[in-house]
């Protein structure tokens, strides 16, 4: 057997610069580079690979642990899970700081290999800066936070190992049902330690990503149950997305004359103003796909996670009897709901269910014209809210439809906190594919900046734009940073509101008066934060880290900025100060957030009284 004498560290490298995924015969190299930040764990281990033999693998330096994790999360999103970056970091807090990221991965089924740095496996010389030391148990490090929020975890305390875990790292990443975090946790000493690694273990791999088909008994119960039902409803989800499957959902849509509705993840599976786009449903959806998800008595899932936002904490569909056939490559998914299950890919599977529809002379009960009425009137309210002006100040909804009108449909829109997903899920209109990029399943704060930057790192040629509160903006955009550096130009648009004003909005209309969530200055006579809000100059903060900036507070100064931002070569910001609570809510819908049982409060009370009232509509699966 030939062999190569290599420290863990640097087989660790060679293996990964060596993994492709095939989608029907074209095949990607799997794992593009790998974002890092040095510390003590990993800069004399895969930082010495990385400097000294890299291959063809780019490392790009982060600012913050979580912010380059997001950004190789976005990246691979974007990507269509087809390529990845890796992420490396030092031990303790270093690697602590990508836990949230790798929850982030996990929620939304994207592919993300984590490589933190860890303790000593000799352990002689513990206790070593930054090792967290429990007592019951000595095994036990930081990576093990990693845990719960990993898809594949494993820890290599002896250079072989790696054979194995590698392996059982790739099988993870490129499993479409199961994808998510995959963390190495990588003792700094054995990083360092020799091996004589087998030549076949770096040998070319080609992952096929295959198109699962769900079996023929599973699809003739599907067609046989849907039979009896008229008023269908598709839920396009993310996994139409990963699929590819555009075409073929507007033709099973078009064929069978079914209605669409969107999550988050699935938005812009359909363009906007496709006849049977009704627009996005649940929490923040619209009414016209509200309405007809009330009456609907067949629901039928494609890719979907079924997230309370999307079914509206199970309250959204109100027909007894309603039937749920669920296409989706993730077993547990497909099994939400109660609903039939079609285990297999979006793209093939809708395929095969219309033409089984389709032989079974399946049609629908909508009446003439009833979709495009409601449609019609949904379009409507957006235009309404896209137009709405206030004598003071510039509303949400009005910068939102500035902005639609004027970057054009090639741009991509990166999104995850605070009310602008909901505005943006209902409002947005998406024309070309994969130009709506919201990271819903967790609604990570933070992801904004960072995930543009992934977005623009798999999209050289496309403008992106991240749209973040100032609660985001200050709580993560270490990457803006990064972007300058990599020249991978994007525009920030912070929309300054003063505050967590989504959380606000949520307290308040659940009996509070409004409690901790405005940025104002604390008063001395009551302690809490009720005095004048604060005056942050974010355009200045963006110039001081090198970006370019803008400010704008009406219409036209907004309109002008995104035309200076558009020429401009460097990342850019824009400072939008937008009127507090002129964001959208509502249409039909309701969140169950638990709202207290006892208060001194008698709004709270009563909330809680109607809460109640809605949780016994609700339907229990």
């Amino acid at each position: 057997m030939n062999t190569i004498r290599l420290t863990m560290a640097q087989a660790l490298v060679k293996f990964l610069d060596n993994q492709y995924v095939s989608v029907e015969g074209i095949e990607t190299k799997f794992v593009a580079g790998v974002m890092g930040i040095f510390g003590h764990g990993n800069v004399t281990g895969i930082g010495e690979a990385l400097e000294r033999s890299p291959g063809g693998l780019t490392f790009v330096q982060g600012k913050n642990e979580q912010g380059m994790t997001h950004a190789a999360i976005a990246f691979a999103k974007q990507k269509r899970r087809t390529q990845i970056y890796a992420c490396t970091s030092s031990i303790g807090p270093g690697a602590l700081n990508m836990v949230t990221a790798a929850g982030t991965a996990t929620v939304n089924r994207i592919p993300l290999l984590l490589l933190p740095g860890d303790n000593f496996a000799s352990r002689q010389p513990d206790p070593v800066l930054q090792q967290l030391e429990a007592g019951h148990d000595y095994t036990i490090a930081a990576t093990d936070c990693f845990k719960p929020v990993s898809k594949y975890w494993d820890r290599i305390v002896r250079p072989e190992q790696l054979m194995s875990a590698a392996l059982n790292a790739m099988r993870v990443l490129t499993d479409s049902a199961e994808t998510g975090a995959v963390t190495l946790a990588l003792p700094q000493d054995v990083q360092a330690e020799a091996y004589d690694y087998p030549l076949d273990f770096f040998k070319k791999r080609v992952f096929v990503l295959e198109r699962q088909l769900p079996s023929a008994e599973a699809l003739g119960r599907a067609v046989e149950a849907a039979k009896a039902k008229r008023r269908p409803l598709i839920i396009a989800g993310g996994g139409v997305q990963y699929s590819g499957a555009n075409a073929e959902l507007a033709a099973f849509a078009e064929k069978l004359g079914v209605p669409v509705a969107e999550t988050q993840a699935g938005k812009g599976a359909m363009r906007w103003d496709h006849p049977l786009n009704v627009g996005g449903i649940g929490v923040t959806g619209g009414l016209a796909a509200n309405r007809l998800a009330k009456e609907a008595d067949l629901i039928i899932g494609i890719g979907t996670r079924y997230s309370d936002f999307t079914t509206a904490s199970k309250s959204a569909f109100l027909q007894e009897g309603a039937l749920f056939i669920n296409i989706n490559v993730n077993r547990a998914d497909a099994g939400k709901l109660e609903g039939i299950s079609l285990c297999g890919d979006a793209r093939e599977t809708i395929r095969l269910l219309g033409e089984k529809l389709e032989q079974a002379g399946y049609t629908t009960a909508y009446g003439d014209g009833e979709i495009a009425k409601l449609k019609a009137e949904w379009d409507q309210e957006v235009d309404r809210l896209y137009a709405l002006e206030r004598e003071d100040g510039l509303a949400q909804t009005r910068a939102l439809g500035i902005i639609n009108e004027t970057i054009g449909e090639e741009a991509v829109i990166v999104c995850a906190a605070g009310s602008l997903p909901g505005d943006l899920q209902r409002l947005w209109r998406v024309g070309q594919p994969r130009g709506y990029h919201l990271e819903y399943g967790f609604s990570c704060m933070g992801y904004e900046v960072s995930g543009a930057f992934g977005v623009a790192l798999a999209e050289p040629r496309r403008d992106v734009y991240a749209f973040a509160g100032d609660g985001s903006y200050l709580m993560l955009h270490s990457e803006l940073i990064t972007s300058l550096q990599e020249r991978r130009k994007m525009t920030v648009l912070l929309f300054d509101n003063h505050g967590f004003q989504c959380i606000h909005n949520l307290q308040r209309g659940n009996g509070s008066d409004g409690f901790g969530n405005e940025f104002r200055y604390r008063e001395s006579d009551t302690g809490r934060y009720t005095g004048v809000p604060l005056q942050i100059d974010f355009a200045a903060h963006a110039r001081s880290l090198g970006a370019a900036s803008y400010k704008a507070g009406t219409a036209e100064e907004l309109r002008e900025a995104l035309r200076l931002a558009k020429n401009e070569k460097r990342t850019t910001l824009i400072e939008i100060s937008v009127l507090p609570g002129t964001n959208t809510d509502g249409y039909e819908s309701w969140w169950n957030v638990g709202v207290p049982a006892v208060s001194t409060s008698d709004k709270v009370t009563l909330a809680h009284e109607q809460m109640n009232e809605r949780i016994q509509q609700a339907k229990a699966y």
